[in-house]
């Protein structure tokens, strides 16, 4: 089963409440939220009424919130490239 994964880009402020019900109905509340709904036409169809304001993207499988969170964590620790390339000189 596909789903959207749904990122709001821009806020609903100051838009109609007919667009900002659609937004409360898909669970975005806040800017650089994602929610991810089943590939159905009622969601298409919502997708449609707030194009402007979101990036879509089909995916195989939704994400949870762990998945999501480990997904944004940078990987850990560093990488010095001069003493790299003096440990390499010294290999040498």
């Amino acid at each position: 089963m596909s789903y959207f994964r749904i990122t709001l880009m821009r806020s609903g402020i100051g838009m109609p409440q007919k667009t900002q019900g659609v937004l409360k109905a898909l669970g975005l509340k806040k800017r650089m939220t994602t929610v991810y709904h089943p590939v159905t036409q009622s969601v298409a169809g919502q997708i449609m009424r707030i194009k402007e304001l979101v990036d879509v993207k089909e995916v195989k499988r939704a994400l949870t919130p762990a998945e999501q969170k480990a997904a944004r964590r940078p990987a850990p620790g560093y990488y010095v490239e001069s003493r790299a390339a003096q440990a390499m000189k010294d290999w040498e």
